[in-house]
């Protein structure tokens, strides 16, 4: 794959230590840049539609400093449950909220991914279903106390004990519930003819 990048220079636009452990997992060298942005999105637009909106008003933000052998990655992800956006929790309360809903229940997991050079830009979603057990309350506490999600879209990281302990099945790309769905990147770092 560095061949296919060999004239691009890669940058990712992200925070998450998720995401840069899961593109460095893919043997390509890149940089990280720091990138804000408001991250709100029309209210009409549903499950994988708000994450590319996202990804993609991210990448809008730092497109003006991009050089032109310069590929930028940015990304964002969102839980959806019963039709509704699960986000990052406000506070220990919030994040025990949303794992109340999530317990005994499917919900999917959607990543929004953009990829931006000066001249174009594409941009797509990945879809994974992961089911919980029921959780105890005691559990939950356990998990937010111990583990701290509010950094993490529905106040939980697949890769952590909740993970371990309480999901009982995962359809799709468990990266993609992790924050990036390398596989669809290297497919698409792949075939880049931007």
């Amino acid at each position: 794959m560095s061949d296919t990048l060999s004239s691009y220079r890669l940058l990712l636009g992200s925070k998450s230590p998720r995401r840069r452990e899961l593109l460095k997992a893919l043997d390509v060298e890149f940089s990280i840049v720091d990138i804000s942005c408001n991250e709100t999105y029309p209210p009409a637009f549903q499950g994988g539609d708000i994450p590319i909106y996202i990804a993609r008003e991210k990448a809008d933000a730092y497109r003006a400093m991009l050089k032109p052998d310069e590929l930028l990655i940015t990304a964002d992800t969102i839980v959806w449950l019963d039709g509704a956006v699960l986000g990052k929790p406000h506070d220990e309360e919030d994040a025990c909220r949303m794992l109340r809903l999530l317990s005994g229940k499917t919900h999917q997991v959607y990543t929004g991914v953009c990829l931006t050079t000066n001249q174009r830009q594409k941009a797509f979603a990945d879809c994974t279903d992961v089911s919980f057990r029921e959780l105890t309350d005691e559990e939950i506490r356990y998990y937010v106390n111990n583990y701290r999600p509010f950094d993490k879209a529905g106040a939980y990281g697949i890769q952590e004990w909740i993970g371990m302990a309480a999901c009982t099945g995962i359809n799709g790309s468990y990266f993609n519930v992790m924050g990036l769905p390398v596989h669809r990147v290297a497919d698409e770092l792949k075939g880049i003819a931007l």
